[in-house]
């Protein structure tokens, strides 16, 4: 993913609920529905620097598993918002 497909990413994740489709490192297939909007978290993630940030990975909140999980940029497959796909790579 290009920058620009990033920052459309995480304006998605931040305003509603995203399918995200990757390549885990283990080299699995998952399927993610996830999103930054609060209301749907139980908890907020932490602002102490609990771990450090890293550009190339996104940290959503997994309204499957209800909780907190990460992916690589680099791993996206394909990404659905509003019933539409879009492919990378």
């Amino acid at each position: 993913m290009n920058d620009l497909q990033i920052n459309a990413l995480n304006h998605f994740l931040h305003n509603g609920v995203v399918e995200v489709n990757f390549t885990k490192t283990n080299g699995d297939l998952r399927r993610m529905n996830c999103t930054l909007v609060p209301e749907y978290m139980h908890t907020k993630p932490s602002e102490d620097g609990g771990r450090k940030s890293n550009p190339a990975v996104a940290a959503v909140w997994d309204l499957d598993k209800d909780g907190w999980r990460s992916f690589r940029y680099d791993s996206v497959k394909s990404v659905v918002v509003d019933g539409r796909e879009v492919s990378y790579g």
